[in-house]
Formats: C-alpha cells, sequence, structure tokens
C-alpha cells in the first residue's frame, strides 16, 4: 500500500494567526454562504382561513393564498433565491386528480407566485402525487398495491404540463419512479416548453427525517416508501448511478435529500455531476435543532449557520431550507 506524501512542517502557531480576529477569519474563509444560494419550501393550503401552524416545525405554517404571497415576496425581498412549492388539498383520491387540475391548490398557488413575483425569483413545484393520493404513495397503486411505476409516469407528465402552464420555471421530479425525467421532460419539450427546467431528486433516500413533512402536508401514508426511495444503507456507487440516470434523461439539476446525514452522498455527486447539484435540509433537520433549541440546548442561530455551511462545504450550490428567510436576513 502507498503511504500518503509527508505534509509540510510549519510552525504551530501558523494556523490561529488567521483565526486571531473575525476580519482575517472572514478573508481567509473557503466556504461562502449567500441568501441566493437558498431556496425557501412553502406549503399552501386549501379550504383554510388563516395560516395553520405545523406542530413539528415550529414557525412553519400551511398557508392561505395571501399569507403565501405575502411571505413569498418577504422571502425575495430578503435575497432568497427561490422558491418550491408544495399543495395540500382537501380532497383526494387514488390517482391524485388534484395534482393536474389547473384549479387545484398546488397550481393555483404557482400561478399566484407567478403573478405577484414574476422573474424575480426561481419558482418550483414539487412533482409528486404523495400530497394528492387518498393512500399517501407517490405514485399510482396497482392491484396489488404496489406503485405502478408506468401509470405514475402518466401522471407525473400531465403534472408537469400543468405546473408549467401555472408558471414554474422548475419542476422537482420527487417520485423516485423509474424514467420520470424522461417522460417529464418529453412532455414539456412536446408542448414547446423547453424553457422549464427539470431538478431531479437523484438521489433521494427513504428516510425517517422526512416524519414532520408528513404534517406540514397533511400525508394519509400508512407505511413507508422503501420499495422505491433509496436505501440509507446503499453507498455512493448507486447514487451516482442515479444521477447519471436523471442527467442522462434531461435533468438540468440534480438534489440529494436528505442533506446533514448524507454529506458523504453530496460530496460524492457534488464532485461527479455536470449539472449544478442541490441538497435539502428536511423537515426533520429542522425539527430537531428547534427542538433542542427551545430547551436551550444549543445556540440556535450558530447551528442554523453551521448546518447550513456543512452543506455548501459538502459541494451543494444551493440549499432547500426552511430558515432559507431566516438566514438570508442573518447574512445580509
Amino acid at each position: 500500500m502507498n503511504e500518503l506524501p509527508a505534509l509540510p512542517a510549519f510552525p504551530a502557531s501558523r494556523p490561529r494567526r488567521l483565526r486571531r480576529t473575525a476580519a482575517l477569519r472572514k478573508l481567509t474563509h473557503e466556504v461562502s454562504l449567500q441568501p441566493s444560494d437558498l431556496i425557501l419550501p412553502m406549503f399552501v393550503a386549501e379550504g383554510i382561513s388563516e395560516p395553520r401552524p405545523i406542530n413539528s416545525m415550529p414557525g412553519v405554517v400551511q398557508h392561505t393564498m395571501d399569507s403565501l404571497a405575502k411571505a413569498a415576496i418577504g422571502a425575495v425581498e430578503a435575497g432568497v433565491g427561490g422558491l418550491m412549492l408544495y399543495g395540500v388539498p382537501t380532497s383526494k383520491d387514488a390517482v391524485g386528480s388534484g395534482a393536474d387540475d389547473p384549479n387545484g391548490i398546488l397550481n393555483q398557488g404557482l400561478a399566484r407566485l407567478k403573478f405577484e413575483l414574476g422573474d424575480a425569483t426561481v419558482l418550483m413545484g414539487d412533482l409528486c402525487l404523495d400530497e394528492f393520493t387518498d393512500h399517501g404513495h407517490c405514485g399510482v397503486l396497482a392491484n396489488d398495491g404496489s406503485v405502478d411505476n408506468d401509470a405514475t409516469l402518466r401522471r407525473y407528465a400531465s403534472m408537469g404540463l400543468a405546473q408549467a402552464e401555472a408558471g414554474a420555471d422548475l419542476v422537482a421530479t420527487s417520485g423516485m419512479m423509474d424514467g420520470q425525467v424522461a417522460v417529464v421532460r418529453e412532455a414539456l419539450d412536446g408542448v414547446r416548453r423547453s424553457d422549464v427546467g427539470v431538478l431531479g431528486y437523484a438521489p433521494k433516500y427513504a428516510s425517517a427525517f422526512y416524519g414532520p413533512f408528513r404534517e406540514a402536508v397533511s400525508s394519509s401514508l400508512e407505511g413507508d416508501r422503501l420499495t422505491y426511495q433509496q436505501d440509507p444503507a446503499r453507498g455512493v456507487r448507486e447514487a451516482l448511478a442515479e444521477v447519471a440516470l436523471d442527467v442522462a434523461e434531461g435533468a438540468d439539476l440534480v438534489m440529494v435529500k436528505p442533506a446533514l446525514p448524507y454529506l458523504d452522498i453530496l460530496s460524492a455527486v457534488a464532485q461527479a455531476s455536470p449539472v449544478p447539484v442541490a441538497a435539502y435540509q428536511v423537515s426533520g433537520e429542522y425539527a430537531m435543532v428547534e427542538a433542542a433549541a427551545e430547551r436551550g440546548w444549543i445556540d440556535r442561530e450558530r447551528i442554523v449557520m453551521e448546518t447550513l455551511l456543512s452543506v455548501r462545504r459538502a459541494g451543494a450550490s444551493m440549499i432547500l431550507t426552511y430558515w432559507a428567510h431566516e438566514a438570508a436576513n442573518l447574512l445580509r
């Protein structure tokens, strides 16, 4: 086995000299974070007259249409680079009919934000059926209860078209179906909407860190998504294979989800990917910091910023985080 080359010797005090003052630390930092690197996930709910708090995510709400617009405008004015929108409908069915309904809550929310903000932000729509199905899975179910990949792809294509029409700049294929990027890209190109980009979720893991999100979207899921989301016990090779497939199918960006528990995966993807790489600091990551801060166990602001810097240091070009607006203000 080849030995690693010896590091050059230097006085032990040298690194500490560059840490002595805030100005020195700022001058010599290697990782930076800007408000425009941040993307704010938002939830808009049907049938509510005022914002509804999400108990497991303190400070995050299901918005009315008006509160959605107000919060989005404030975030963009603070410098946040993009918005990711999720819809919470009042009624669901087996095929998620509300997902591609032009009058459905998600598409109406996208249309409202496009009207309010135009091209001042990057508007993204979650392209998945889980919020809209009465069984809570990300796709259409076959008779045996498994997810029918091909039937689901047809629904995804229709969703992509609806979101493009509503004003999305990027559609985010988060369902982890085989061929999802290709079918959405083909559908968009078929109606001359090549201007709309695809954010491919590759890789997305079957993680326990999504728990609070289930409350945020009023999920109907019983069970898990282990058969189609990636196994946390698999390593970098499979992750890179998923990325390569999405890029070959036409993904304009890819995303690693969750972020903190998968920094090793994020680092490998960022080094290998020919397209920009996002990372999603998911609901469980948010909730555990908020819970510890509520108990006085941690310095909340420092932890928030340290976690964001760690995701950037691992290689993410952009970060989806529920702290996006707050962090943008801290960075200004």
